[in-house]
């Protein structure tokens, strides 16, 4: 027997969907509200999802982009919006975000079966792609060995305890350290555990784009507003919608696409350039950057409300050199990486070695460890001796 969730704040309508529905044979369960209709979905299976969308709490809009964000069977079922106040624009607004149909109250019988009937079939092929998606996202995990953070130390404990209580809400983040420490790393970590994790991650180096075309790259542009601009084109914003998006070195971001950043963060709403048309965007924010930002706000190169905005969850990520217990997990990590990387059987380090990298004081943090690692593998022999690390490190 099919089941069928029933979301309506109005107690008439649920009974009457409820009585038409199980007449024809289906299982139905009630929701009174988007809140209860969410949970219900979330922790149960069902084929079908009927949902009103003007409600208290939460809408029927919010209850489908939850669904639809979700890591569990409930992303891929079948929801139809029912709405009292029916128009076009809201039709179009919830197909894009992933709805199976729209119907209009007062219900009409005929309408309402036919619908059930045409997103029960649907439901196999849904499953199907449930299926694909898990598949695609095991891949992703597997893909994103780059993206480890290897050590033991107390320092990096305390990293990885805040990514893993900040990782499933939408607190936006600001990630500190030196280059070269895994700033990046920590990003990726919190959207791989977060419920945007099957949606993309969109980096942007706001230090690698020159000042005069960092807001096309941000906000898009349309064609015709600047020199070289031959067609329309969508910013990071908008390829991050309803994923995350990773604004590297944001401290080297001009003060006018700091301006801008802020009226996005505030509002949900960008801007392609030459454009006065705005375009809502979903994204969750991390910056990170290796600049002291107090700093740059009191010399004036950085807005004080746009620090406050981006820093609701703040990580710093220690230097090598206050984490040099994890040298040896980390030479035994990049060891087996790239002599896989090249095809070649892993080297080993002996205890020695390994010591001497400890001694060594790493400005270039575990970037300049992963290099001196690597030119010991191709230049030293199978097993690496202090020896090699005082004449090739």
């Amino acid at each position: 027997m099919y089941k069928i969730l029933v979301i309506d704040d109005e107690r008439a309508i649920r009974n009457t969907l409820k009585d038409i529905l199980e007449f024809e044979g289906y299982g139905i369960e009630l929701a009174e509200n988007g809140k209860v209709g969410l949970e219900k979905a979330l922790a149960g299976k069902y084929d079908l999802i009927y949902t009103d969308i003007k409600m208290p709490e939460m809408d029927g809009m919010e209850v489908l982009t939850s669904l639809r964000q979700s890591a569990t069977d409930a992303a891929f079922t079948p929801v139809v919006m029912i709405s009292g106040h029916g128009n076009i624009e809201t039709a179009v607004e919830a197909i894009k975000k992933g709805a199976f149909d729209f119907i209009e109250k007062p219900i009409d019988l005929n309408r309402l079966l036919v619908t059930t009937k045409n997103a029960l079939e649907n439901r196999t092929l849904s499953q199907e792609l449930g299926m694909r998606q898990e598949e695609i996202k095991t891949l992703k995990k597997k893909m994103s060995t780059r993206y480890r953070m290897i050590g033991q130390s107390a320092a990096i404990a305390h990293v990885r305890e805040i990514i893993d209580k900040v990782a499933p809400t939408e607190a936006r983040v600001l990630i500190t350290g030196e280059n070269g420490t895994g700033k990046e790393v920590v990003a990726h970590l919190i959207h791989e555990g977060s419920q945007r994790a099957t949606q993309p991650i969109v980096e942007v180096n706001c230090a690698a784009i020159p000042s005069e075309l960092i807001e096309s790259e941000l906000f898009g542009h349309i064609k015709g507003s600047f020199t070289g601009a031959v067609k329309d084109r969508a910013g990071k914003f908008e390829q991050a919608d309803n994923g995350t998006l990773f604004l590297d070195e944001i401290g080297d971001m001009s003060l006018a696409a700091q301006t801008k950043v802020l009226r996005a963060l505030q509002e949900n709403v960008i801007t392609r350039v030459g454009s006065d048309k705005p375009v809502k965007v979903n994204v969750r924010i991390i910056a990170a950057t290796n600049k002291d930002l107090a700093k740059e706000i009191e010399e004036g190169r950085f807005r004080e409300d746009l620090f406050h905005r981006l820093n609701v969850i703040p990580i710093h990520v220690p230097a090598l050199d206050d984490r040099k217990d994890d040298i040896p997990l980390l030479v035994d990590y990049f060891a087996e990486q790239i002599c896989q990387e090249q095809g070649w059987k892993v080297k080993s380090f002996d205890k020695e070695a390994v010591e001497a990298l400890q001694e060594r004081s790493w400005r270039g943090n575990i970037r300049e460890l992963r290099n001196v690692v690597e030119r010991l593998i191709i230049l030293a022999a199978e097993h690496i001796t202090r020896q090699d690390v005082m004449n090739f490190a």
